[in-house]
């Protein structure tokens, strides 16, 4: 279909319509998570696609996620509907084993699978078969299958993110190989692996897993400019991290993390962040009243006491029976 376009009285070209009525007809809108951006779903078909003669055996995929303040490694399996979490990691969740500050970079990655690494194992009973590298060296590392029961088995699920060297999602299959998961992988997107001679660099990695990186950068524009040093680095300075001590506080959070894994208890602190409140004297959030469920009879009430302040005001008196 098509026809002559006529602009400003004078008639032009023949002009193709490209989108017709059987274009439209024929139109298949993707799904929502495809329009946002969110999903790659042929990658996502790849990675929970399992083999017939499996059956039902769930096939987990390690899913990494690296945000502006923080990393997520989770334990999933598709189901019919959804995904279902088996264990999750957040790096916001490492100030209770020591963190301090710093939990985006390339060492709060690797900390973050090694934490949700440590979880699963210990909720499936391997934690103690399969308790991955004794001392980080940044070497290669694979767990031994044990006579009894085999490893952990999961597949990297990195999202959108892209797959270069270097990329934090990479730290974070790191972590979760080092802590004793069983995760398909190769050196060839970790910090350190050199594309002319194909090797990788232990010292460069484990140098970045334990921070050392930031603490060059803190003592080069520590020299440079002081004040941008103050400035840029008021976070650790508050937290009285300096450039020595890094590499300390992630030997200590990863001690802490294969001593004793769980998690705090949400409900044991939010009772406690109540408690305090109320010692404090302290009035409730707007946005926690918002959220709090009100019975008929209460907002009824609430209602009655709106209208009475309203006729208060234009000066008649209060209705009980409103």
């Amino acid at each position: 279909m098509g026809g002559r376009k006529i602009i400003k009285g004078k008639r032009c070209g023949f002009v193709k319509v490209q989108k017709n009525n059987a274009y439209f007809k024929r139109y298949q809108t993707k799904y929502r998570r495809r329009r946002e951006g969110k999903t790659d779903y042929q990658q996502r078909r790849i990675l929970i696609t399992q083999d017939k003669n499996k059956y039902q055996s769930p096939k987990f995929r390690l899913i990494a996620r690296i945000t502006n303040k923080d990393v997520i490694a989770q334990i999933a399996s598709a189901e019919l509907v959804g995904d279902r979490i088996h264990a999750s990691a957040y790096a916001h969740q490492l100030k209770d084993f020591g963190l301090k500050v710093g939990f985006s970079n390339y060492a709060a990655a690797y900390a973050t699978g090694l934490l949700c690494a440590r979880r699963i194992l210990t909720l499936k009973g391997l934690a103690e078969k399969y308790p991955g590298v004794e001392e980080c060296t940044g070497e290669h590392f694979e767990p031994e299958e044990d006579e009894d029961r085999r490893p952990f088995k999961a597949f990297l699920d990195i999202g959108l993110a892209t797959p270069s060297v270097g990329n934090k999602v990479f730290a974070v299959l790191k972590g979760a190989v080092d802590g004793g998961l069983a995760v398909p992988h190769s050196d060839k997107r970790f910090a350190g692996y050199q594309p002319h001679n194909g090797e990788l660099d232990a010292e460069v990695l484990r140098s970045r897993i334990f921070g050392a990186h930031i603490a060059e950068w803190m003592d080069e524009m520590e020299e440079e400019d002081r004040e941008k040093y103050v400035e840029h680095f008021s976070g650790y300075l508050a937290a009285g991290v300096e450039s020595g001590d890094i590499e300390e506080m992630y030997e200590n959070v990863h001690a802490a993390i294969r001593a004793d894994c769980k998690a705090k208890c949400p409900t044991k602190a939010t009772a406690e962040r109540k408690a305090k409140a109320v010692a404090g004297a302290k009035p409730r959030s707007y946005k926690l009243k918002a959220n709090t469920p009100y019975t008929y009879a209460q907002r009824k009430h609430r209602s009655t006491q709106k209208l009475n302040k309203i006729r208060r005001g234009l000066g008649y008196e209060n209705r009980e029976d409103l």
